[in-house]
């Protein structure tokens, strides 16, 4: 499974980004979550707002942090598909 973090830099995206690690970690998974500060490749996913949670290359999260909870939801919705 491929968990991204995308996003300016903001004080926000690297909350997301926090929060996105520890989830995976609570989880016990052990894939690595990477940070993309490049705009475009918010742009490329077809969306305008970030920050953004992709899973498997597809916005799971868009514009806001939430909370480790639905983090975690997230995460797990996809790795049943």
């Amino acid at each position: 499974m491929q968990i991204q973090v995308l996003g300016s830099g903001c004080a926000t995206c690297k909350s997301l980004y926090e929060l996105t690690k520890r989830a995976v970690m609570e989880l016990g998974l052990h894939e690595e979550v990477e940070y993309i500060t490049d705009v475009s490749k918010i742009v490329e996913m077809g969306v305008m707002t970030s920050p953004v949670l992709a899973i498997n290359g597809k916005p799971a999260m868009v514009g806001a942090t939430g909370d480790i909870e639905q983090i975690k939801e997230k995460i797990q919705s996809f790795s049943k598909e």
